[in-house]
């Protein structure tokens, strides 16, 4: 079964130089080696006129000040519109520092700033090119017992992130956990297939020093591994309040694992474990799934208007404190250890970055659309509950909720975590309610791009 639309894909290595900061945790670290390759992965899609580029970049996530000239230049390479140009950031922990060269400390990163930009466009040019004809469809595979809760109900009354295997203060978990994982899968004439798959969760599973696409690098590897002919890209969802801690482990749970300085289990073989988990969602379906007509391809970009989360006057004395012992080298004179501190420490941050404002930020939400699928992108890291309310929007076949597209601006917890404390709230720079706005409108921007390909 053929349509009359188009599809290539391109991948290209960004691995970056030895001594680039590695991003993704209060506390320095430099790259001392690689587990890995690192990479950008592209698809181009097309019908009749219209073109779209949807990229992932193997990072912990990467501000607009930086994409914004990149999609500029993307789409001048390709010959795309600015708003067909969607990057997203899968958000692993083991990969560089990517800032404007204004921004940089180090030449390092000035030079590996260039250097990425150079391979998006290779591989916005080369995917272009490999465009031919293709037929899509679609299927939701699950992925059991990876994504885990990261925030508990503690038995003093508090609400605690990550707060340690087996802890006998945890009373239990808050939230839901999404299992779902979507799968597309673009099948092409003489030319291999594209599987794209849509998962939420937090790629924090390697550590350490060494740069790594953690799981998401292993999803893709084992996909093409499995299956002949194929390549596969990730697009990780709505993964704020999710990670792979299981605070309760049985049995071999803790194979190939150790306990980090944050008091996060974590190890490499366990991020092979959780691409072989994602790779098996995958496979539950690739055989089974519905071929869907691609009717047209649609984009749009949207900006919201969203308050800030800026700090009591009453509580700068103390976050200066802490601030200044940070920035010092003297967590051990913070009353706080494991993530406990880490939150203490975001928070002054966070208070400090906000003490003059703004009153509002403005974010540009993104939407690509082939035929009933939608890319929906997110510029941050939202909560489980929001990637899922998304999913119901009316009348699309499919909605894949994208983290970090397009930018990188904190996190986005729901309502209910701001009454109850935690890492998340305490350090987003967005007051109470942005979940639920970005919810709204995230439907009402649904429903626009669904009104223009009817």
């Amino acid at each position: 079964m053929k349509y009359d639309f188009y599809a290539g894909f391109a991948r290209v290595d960004i691995t970056p130089m030895f001594g680039i900061p590695i991003t993704g945790y209060y506390k320095p670290r430099y790259a001392e080696g690689v587990l890995d390759a690192l990479e950008i992965n592209a698809v181009a899609v097309k019908k009749n006129n219209n073109t779209a580029l949807l990229f992932t970049i193997d990072n912990c996530g990467v501000g607009s000040n930086v994409l914004d000239v990149y999609r500029k230049e993307i789409a001048k390479a390709a010959g795309v519109d600015e708003s067909a140009v969607f990057i997203h950031a899968t958000h692993t922990h083991t990969g560089p520092s990517l800032v404007t060269p204004k921004e940089a400390e180090l030449d390092i990163e000035k030079e590996y700033y260039h250097f990425v930009l150079h391979r998006f466009t290779d591989a916005a040019v080369t995917a272009i090119k490999d465009m031919k004809p293709a037929a899509m469809g679609i299927g939701v595979g699950k992925a059991e017992k990876v994504a885990f809760l990261r925030r508990f109900l503690m038995k003093d009354g508090s609400i605690k992130t990550n707060p340690g295997v087996n802890n006998p203060d945890i009373v239990k978990p808050i939230g839901t956990v999404d299992e779902r994982v979507n799968v597309i899968r673009i099948d092409r004439e003489n030319a291999e297939s594209i599987v794209i798959a849509n998962f939420g969760n937090h790629p924090d599973t390697v550590g350490g020093n060494l740069i790594s696409a953690d799981w998401p690098g292993f999803t893709r590897r084992k996909v093409e591994k499995a299956l002949d002919n194929v390549k596969c890209i990730f697009f990780n969802g709505a993964q704020g309040d999710v990670n792979h801690v299981n605070v309760h482990p049985a049995g071999g749970d803790l194979n190939d694992m150790f306990m980090d300085f944050d008091d996060v289990s974590r190890g490499y073989g366990h991020a092979r474990h959780l691409g072989n988990v994602m790779a098996a969602s995958v496979l539950q379906v690739f055989d089974k799934v519905e071929y869907v007509p691609v009717d047209s391809i649609k984009y749009m970009q949207k900006q919201v208007k969203i308050p800030s989360n800026m700090p009591d006057i009453k509580d700068m004395p103390q976050a200066y404190k802490i601030n200044e012992l940070h920035n010092a080298g003297k967590d051990d004179e913070i009353p706080y250890t494991g993530m406990m501190l880490t939150t203490v420490v975001a928070e002054a941050a966070r208070m400090i970055k906000l003490e003059h404002g703004p009153e509002f930020f403005s974010l540009t939400f993104s939407a690509v659309s082939i035929g009933g699928a939608v890319f929906f992108g997110i510029p941050g890291e939202p909560f489980t509950p929001i990637g899922m309310k998304l999913k119901e929007a009316k009348d699309w076949k499919m909605v894949l909720p994208c983290c970090l597209t397009n930018s990188s601006d904190g996190y986005f917890p729901m309502q209910d975590s701001y009454d109850e404390g935690g890492y998340e709230a305490r350090s987003s720079r967005f007051k109470a309610g942005v979940a639920e706005l970005i919810i709204d409108n995230g439907i009402e921007i649904l429903g626009e791009l669904y009104s223009k390909m009817n």
